[in-house]
């Protein structure tokens, strides 16, 4: 038996905790098959604690609170069943962080116009043991310490609900001091702070008109004693060589003003120190450097640059010319007869420009923008060669992932996970590239389950969640947007948008096994539950606006809300299944789940009454309807759900096997295709390729999931709605349905704890396998067909246990370790399974 070092919340670097009873997770390596713990044993400050029980995920703080900035070392150790106890783990050190107003001493500061560099000194004696700077801003900052960039962190502090929440971070910063005179420098830019923000033009300051600086650096020496220094009076401030910062519009840098002579005063500005968070989950970084696959020179005599991969983040650039020649950087995610296909992205300019000093070589990476983009254009002094595309996002950890034997497939799936990179920056946005990149709520509710397969993404959903709960109305209507910068217009109950706020949640709770997320998000879960059943009489939702069905591929592009769908089929379905979903919560919380048990019995009865005919017709006769009714349980008989489901089926291959659903269709579809044992149509509608279908995008060269199902239209022209994106993850949902139903991975409990292995092979695909790294540890299945024989691998990590249902096979349990198994496969399923 082999233990990791313990992990403490969802944070891998637990520098600056915001927690002061930080929970502790572990991982057991261990080869002996059925392996479980029976008991498990933390050590720490000399103390150590046993305790009885199996768990091994987000376990309770055992000992007395951390103080604010206090460092422990944590160690974990386990019994087996049979009474053995396992080596300790290797140390895990935890440091909390500021937990509240009062450790602070530093103060904001601000430019009192339109500088953007400050400054301040402080004198350093010998013999220094360790450093700490605590720093936000309002705005986005970078610092420095004695020259030297401080953290690898981009577009700090992020964007948080600002008035209720922001985040400062914390950095080692030891290595930087030097004994005598230092300078602690930081430079501003507007970010989400003071910068445009929205579409169609868009609201700027909509946080407030002032940029500032807080920082506290706090220096500990080999005596004990502690200084601090932080911003406040005595700092500077100055021009610097920004000449603008935005996310819509990019950066302009004039490198001849990097060295500022007129320093002055800053001024003090009053902020709210109980504002203040640490992280829950990990800052966008730089992961990843792309060069160019080719140069291209456009019919205008653009150089233009093609990166083959549409991505999230911004240029490097090394130059060489005269003082106050110009760099100019456009961006595009596609081109249009050979140029830059700019009419997407709306007004943003997305455009950097870099005047140069004169240096010999000059590289240069703009600080406070990020673009969405394939292709960049390229004018002057500049090597095309040598510039880099630089990827910027959440520093998400990869848990997840996918391949089968059909390479569009696999193509598909990538896109996913690359459009899943470039709309988690700092958090969920629908798109990277046009005028908003917004929290929209809808999106993330129906991509949250695939997001949870790829990527670690439970600390930063954790922080969202908690803006959402925030900005969540006092009559439980949740923003359509999170962080609301729409105003009172986005605050509305939006079937499948609102819902968020129920099924995010409940998701994370399934794929983390986080109850403590749960019981903290609860209370936002049954207000908006509440409002909308007061707002449907407790029966059918038809009142108020709704977004329906968005983006079904029969709406006209300018009407993207017009599908085939009634609005109230899926507003009422929605608030059945919302209702359960707090019933179930209410349930594993110890609560009263009663009422919402009530609820959901009460709406899913209208829902029959009003919309489903006595042989099982929803009305609309749309695939989405259809979906949701079986995906929910809205159908009362099961002669309805029978018929149901052939008729969707039949929908399906009426309109030749192409998509027919729209963003809350689609998530659903394939599911319930799949339990109505109509799993062949769910193939046919997964490998169509003509449009509109998911490969039909990869089949035009597509590398990132596209919002609309013709983005592109087949003859190479943009789609003509004015909402057109090619960075869009939404209809990526179907991810999860290859993970759990084409791989065959999915969690029978919460975290993994129990996890079901249920692969069910269709079409021509012949083979198929998921990895997935489970609060457990590592997760395998494989699967391999040939004439008459499937071929299944799989690893069950220790401390769990696995449901295995393969076709043709009763179900049977297995324990942890690695398992093989070959089992019959008709011929006749090759083209044919059910």
């Amino acid at each position: 038996m082999d233990i990791a070092a313990p992990r403490f919340e969802h944070l891998d670097d637990a520098l600056g905790l915001g927690e002061s009873r930080p929970r502790l997770s572990w991982i057991v390596d261990c080869e002996s098959p059925g392996w479980h713990q029976s008991a498990y044993e933390i050590s720490a400050r000399g103390e150590r604690v046993l305790v009885e029980s199996a768990e091994s995920v987000l376990v309770p703080w055992p000992f007395a609170p951390l103080a604010a900035r206090e460092r422990v070392e944590v160690r974990v150790r386990v019994r087996d069943a049979e009474g053995a106890w396992s080596d300790w783990s290797p140390p895990a050190v935890a440091e909390a962080g500021l937990l509240g107003p009062a450790d602070w001493t530093a103060r904001f500061v601000a430019p009192p116009g339109e500088e953007q560099l400050l400054r301040g000194e402080f004198t350093v004696r010998p013999a220094v043991t360790s450093a700490r700077l605590y720093a936000t801003a309002l705005g986005v900052y970078e610092i420095e310490l004695n020259g030297v960039t401080v953290g690898d962190h981009v577009m700090a502090p992020g964007w948080t609900s600002y008035t209720h929440r922001l985040r400062y971070q914390t950095y080692d910063v030891t290595p930087l001091l030097r004994p005598g005179p230092n300078t602690l420098g930081a430079i501003l830019g507007e970010g989400w702070y003071r910068g445009r923000l929205g579409f169609q033009g868009g609201t700027v300051a909509v946080y407030g008109e002032r940029l500032a600086l807080l920082a506290q650096l706090e220096i500990t020496y080999a005596d004990g004693t502690v200084q601090r220094y932080g911003t406040g009076p005595g700092w500077q401030c100055a021009p610097g060589p920004i000449l603008a910062s935005g996310i819509y519009d990019g950066e302009t840098h004039d490198a001849r003003l990097r060295t500022p002579a007129d320093w002055r005063p800053v001024d003090p500005l009053e902020h709210d120190l109980s504002t203040l968070v640490a992280p829950s989950g990990p800052p966008v970084r730089r992961t990843q450097e792309l060069a160019p696959t080719e140069i291209l020179t456009s019919p205008s005599g653009q150089t233009i640059l093609d990166f083959g991969q549409n991505l999230v983040g911004r240029l490097r650039i090394t130059a060489r010319g005269q003082a106050g020649e110009r760099v100019v950087l456009r961006h595009a995610e596609v081109l249009e007869a050979g140029e830059l296909s700019v009419r997407p992205l709306r007004t943003a300019a997305a455009t950097d420009v870099y005047i140069l000093r004169g240096d010999a070589e000059e590289v240069w990476e703009p600080r406070f923008t990020f673009h969405g983009f394939r292709y960049a254009s390229v004018e002057g002094p500049v090597d095309p060669a040598l510039v880099r595309a630089v990827v910027c996002h959440t520093d998400m950890e990869r848990t997840g992932h996918f391949e089968c034997s059909d390479p569009l497939v696999n193509r598909l799936h990538e896109n996913v996970v690359w459009s899943m990179r470039g709309n988690f920056l700092d958090l969920p946005t629908d798109c990277p590239q046009r005028d908003e990149r917004l929290g929209w709520t809808g999106d993330l509710q129906v991509f949250t389950p695939a997001a949870a397969f790829l990527h670690d993404c439970a600390g930063m959903l954790t922080s969202w969640l908690a803006d959402l709960a925030a900005e969540q109305a006092p009559s439980g209507a949740v923003p359509v947007v999170v962080p609301n910068v729409l105003g009172e217009r986005a605050v509305i109950a939006a079937a499948g948008w609102g819902d968020a706020a129920v099924l995010v949640p409940w998701t994370l709770f399934q794929r983390y096994g986080d109850a403590g997320l749960l019981e903290r998000q609860f209370p936002s879960m049954r207000r908006y539950v509440d409002h909308v059943a007061e707002l449907a009489g407790h029966g059918v939702w038809d009142t108020g606006y709704q977004f329906g069905d968005w983006l079904d591929p029969a709406a006209p592009p300018d009407k993207p809300g017009d599908g085939r769908t009634p609005k109230e089929v899926v507003a009422t379905a929605y608030l059945a299944h919302s209702a359960r979903v707090v019933a179930q919560a209410a349930a594993v919380l110890g609560q009263d789940a009663g009422p919402y048990t009530a609820l959901s019995a009460q709406v899913r009865q209208a829902f029959a009454a009003a919309y489903v005919s006595p042989e099982g017709m929803v009305l609309g006769d749309s695939a989405t309807g259809y979906a949701l009714a079986l995906r929910f349980d809205l159908l009362p008989t099961r002669e309805q759900r029978v018929f149901a489901g052939e008729r969707l089926a039949r929908v399906l291959a009426d309109g030749g096997h192409h998509i027919a659903t729209g963003f809350l269709g689609t998530p659903e579809v394939c599911d319930a295709l799949t339990e109505a044992g109509q799993v062949e149509a769910a193939y046919r509608l997964l490998l169509q390729r003509e449009c509109p279908s998911w490969l039909y995008a990869v089949t035009m060269g597509a590398t990132t999931i596209w919002e609309r199902w013709d983005s592109m239209l087949p003859d190479g022209t943009v789609n003509p709605g004015e909402m057109t994106s090619f960075n869009h993850y939404a209809f990526g949902a179907v991810a999860d349905w290859l993970h759990r139903v084409v791989a065959g991975i999915a969690p029978a409990a919460p975290g993994y704890r129990r996890i079901l292995l249920s692969p069910r092979p269709g079409a021509n695909l012949t083979s198929a396998q998921a990895t997935l790294r489970t609060p457990y540890g590592r997760a395998e299945l494989s699967w391999t067909l040939t004439k008459n024989t499937m071929t299944t691998d799989a690893v069950i990590p220790p401390n769990t246990t696995a449901l295995v249902t393969l076709p043709h096979t009763p179900p049977f349990t297995i324990q942890s370790g690695t398992h093989h198994w070959t089992t019959p496969w008709p011929e006749a399923d090759c083209t044919n399974p059910h």
